[in-house]
């Protein structure tokens, strides 16, 4: 007796593949959470003065139950935990959390992984802001602590505005918005090296030292305006995570022909892009890079599909900065190395390779 087998059809492969794919990513988010959680408590009790993770624990506990829980630890190690250690590393986590994020969406709308937020000029226009804010002196007084980071902040989303009303006067192509940041970073940069220039040497320092990009002194009020700020921006981007993937995949055409309105899209993921990473670089400084190793390495992990490249790429960002964090401070403890410098010395190698090992298989 003949048994017919009917041909499989292949689009159940590829559901299958598709929906195999969809769990594999989902545990890998969840996995590495988990230990972004593990590495963050760890470091929060690392430092010159040795705290236990008991401690910590205890701590936390005090806080989260409004007092209703008694930590009985050392006053000492309490004060070091609250007002130094866990403002740090939190902010590590949001902070290089909001870079990476920023990366990956201006990489989706460009099509283009060597791009990041600091291609549109971000990053030069606040640290200009901060240097004229320094030139003022009212940063550093205990009525204008907001000054620098505020003004930095507004320097920043004007320079991105700029380049995004130029775009949206030429169509807002990709190139573009690309060769318009870039000329304004390069002007902004001179900018500031003038404010350098004639600035006096303390000045000149405090100048210096913000550009270089550091989390010493962080307080809690600009961690929670950076969480909030993170909080907000993740789900929007999550929303349009299928139209990043039309966009990216098959370009403006195709993505046209799907009923999707490419320019409001790019407008969209610009306004996202520059909103987290301008609040974090008002804080934090300049920190290069991180916007373009996180979601590069995310896109090595788990692909390009963005229902999971964004908080992947999240994720890997916020525990690249942390570890480059811990790395500055451990190292030649007791001096602390800007975590600017550490990531750099991560990130140009990491960046070189990219280059000389771009595919086609990114963006095809």
């Amino acid at each position: 007796m003949t048994v017919l087998h009917r041909p499989q059809d292949p689009s159940l492969d590829m559901a299958r593949q598709y929906r195999a794919h969809g769990r594999r990513a989902i545990v890998i988010i969840l996995a590495s959470l988990a230990g972004l959680i593990l590495i963050a408590g760890s470091v929060a009790v690392m430092g010159i003065a040795q705290t236990g993770i008991g401690t910590l624990f205890a701590v936390i506990a005090e806080k989260a139950s409004f007092g209703l829980l008694t930590a009985n630890a050392d006053p000492q190690q309490t004060r070091v935990l609250i007002h130094l250690r866990l403002p740090r590393v939190v902010m590590a986590i949001i902070a290089g959390a909001a870079l990476s994020l920023a990366g990956v969406l201006m990489q989706a709308i460009t099509r283009n992984p060597l791009v990041s937020p600091y291609t549109i000029g971000v990053s030069s226009a606040a640290a200009f802001g901060a240097s004229i804010a320094i030139m003022f002196g009212v940063g550093f007084t205990s009525v204008g602590i907001y000054f620098v980071p505020l003004t930095a902040f507004l320097f920043a989303l004007g320079c991105a505005t700029l380049v995004f009303s130029m775009a949206w006067l030429r169509g807002m192509g990709a190139q573009t918005m690309i060769l318009t940041g870039i000329a304004l970073m390069y002007l902004f940069s001179a900018m500031t090296a003038a404010v350098q220039f004639v600035a006096t040497q303390e000045q000149l320092a405090r100048v210096v030292h913000w550009t270089f990009g550091s989390l010493n002194g962080v307080r809690w009020d600009a961690v929670a305006i950076a969480g909030v700020t993170v909080a907000l921006v993740l789900p929007l981007a999550q929303l349009r995570a299928w139209q990043l993937n039309a966009l990216t995949a098959a370009g403006d055409d195709v993505a046209r022909s799907l009923g999707i309105n490419v320019a409001l899209l790019r407008g969209q993921a610009v306004v996202f892009s520059v909103v987290v990473s301008a609040v974090v670089i008002s804080f934090v400084g300049v920190i290069g890079f991180v916007g373009l190793i996180g979601p590069h390495v995310a896109r090595l992990i788990i692909g390009g599909d963005h229902r999971f490249l964004l908080p992947f790429s999240a994720i890997c960002g916020a525990m690249l900065l942390l570890l480059a964090d811990t790395a500055g401070r451990l190292v030649f403890s007791p001096t602390v190395i800007p975590v600017g410098i550490v990531v750099a010395f991560v990130g140009v190698p990491l960046f070189l390779h990219l280059i000389l090992s771009r595919r086609s298989e990114y963006y095809a």
